[in-house]
């Protein structure tokens, strides 16, 4: 098989599960498709509009024998599915957690990871303000988590927090497949220069606001419709 679609088969069985196991009656997942679509738009702008900045700045870029070579304000057909496969994904798990394991995080510790997370955002934003790639990074999990921290929200951030954990997993193996080949290639200059394996640190943060972004537009336009569940 061509090479070249290395990066769209990524994207491909980073959905494919997710897409056949909606259907399962318990998780019922297929029926609230339409609550992640919204946010997948919003947050897809932001996070499509740094990407583009990052690829013109020369913060990454992408080896072009592992990609179609169709492009959008200079990135990727395969980059841009990115943000629709990860975060629907993501969601997937926060909803078969939530289905099939009684997840129940104290507001107390849930509070005290949240204000830890944002406290370390911030330092690590101050102490590598020169770095383009990770302060944009921390500051924008910093901007979320304050938020959540500040205003009502329909979201259950403990499960966020489990869900995030065990989302680990797939982004340990999609995230090291696209440095380690490398199909995305990180200038140092640009980040913190430690990573875990062959993924930069700051990718950590990246994933994380990410995903609590799409889940907290998905609760809002699922309780904004009444169908929150409990």
């Amino acid at each position: 098989m061509d090479k070249n679609y290395t990066y769209l088969l990524i994207n491909f069985f980073t959905i494919l599960f997710p897409l056949i196991l909606s259907f399962d009656k318990k998780v019922a997942f297929y029926k609230k498709w339409k609550y992640i679509v919204p946010g997948l738009l919003i947050a897809g702008v932001l996070y499509l509009a740094w990407d583009s900045v990052f690829t013109l700045k020369n913060v990454w870029s992408f080896n072009d024998d592992y990609i179609l070579g169709i492009k959008l304000f200079g990135l990727p057909l395969e980059e841009m599915l990115f943000f629709v496969t990860v975060p629907f994904a993501c969601i997937f798990i926060y909803e078969c957690l939530i289905c099939y394991f009684k997840l129940k995080i104290s507001e107390k510790l849930v509070k005290y990871i949240s204000l830890f997370l944002l406290a370390l955002s911030l330092i690590l934003a101050l102490l590598f303000a020169d770095r383009l790639y990770s302060i944009i990074n921390f500051l924008t999990l910093a901007v979320v988590l304050l938020y959540t921290l500040t205003k009502p929200i329909n979201l259950d951030m403990g499960k966020f927090y489990v869900a995030y954990a065990v989302s680990l997993i797939p982004f340990y193996i999609v995230n090291g497949i696209l440095t380690a080949i490398p199909i995305v290639s990180y200038n140092n200059a640009q980040n913190m220069g430690f990573r875990v394996g062959t993924i930069p640190f700051e990718d950590h943060f990246y994933s994380m606001s990410l995903i609590l972004l799409n889940l907290l537009f998905f609760e809002y336009f699922r309780n904004k419709d009444g169908k929150r569940i409990a």
